[in-house]
């Protein structure tokens, strides 16, 4: 017989695992809205599909269903306090004012934040609903990326610093 998991040891199992921290953007009636996301994921290559998990309850999600587009924000080492901003942990300024954050519209007129190590903005294919969230999948219509700086990660409710990161090549079964 299965025992009811509660959300607080399920939230505790899942922060072992390590990710990176994004904030998703997307244009409302009165502006740019973002909160901070690290339930994303890649669904496909060929069409470029990307997943982001939304509470129901978050103020975005309503945004997002009515204009069917976001963009991904993939936060950089630095950029911790815009995380802790969007996330609305206690911060100045207030989420209210965008974070106070510097961005600039993308090829498809998405905010894209300023200093983000990578983004992709997305037009919504299809909209999944899963438990409490729902799970926008869609298309990449741009991406753009830098290659020196180290991601911020995020693993058991804390940030995490890489002090000294090398980039390896790849061991195992080559893809292709």
């Amino acid at each position: 017989m299965a025992m009811e998991l509660l959300p607080d040891r399920f939230r505790r199992a899942m922060g072992q695992f390590a990710t990176g921290v994004t904030v998703v953007t997307t244009l409302g009636e009165n502006g740019p809205e973002g909160i901070t996301v690290n339930a994303i994921s890649a669904v496909s290559l060929e069409p470029p599909l990307l997943m982001v998990a939304l509470d129901r309850r978050r103020f975005i999600t309503p945004t997002i269903r009515t204009s069917g587009r976001y963009a991904v924000n993939v936060l950089g080492a630095a950029q911790q306090s815009l995380s802790d901003c969007f996330a609305h942990a206690p911060s100045n300024p207030g989420r209210e004012a965008f974070c106070a954050a510097d961005w600039h519209p993308g090829e498809t007129g998405l905010p894209l934040l300023d200093g983000a190590i990578g983004t992709l903005e997305c037009t919504v294919v299809q909209v999944v609903p899963a438990g409490d969230h729902d799970l926008f999948i869609a298309r990449v219509e741009a991406a753009d990326f830098g290659d020196e700086d180290d991601p911020l990660i995020y693993v058991q409710r804390h940030y995490l610093r890489v002090e000294r990161s090398r980039r390896e090549p790849l061991e195992g079964k080559p893809e292709g």
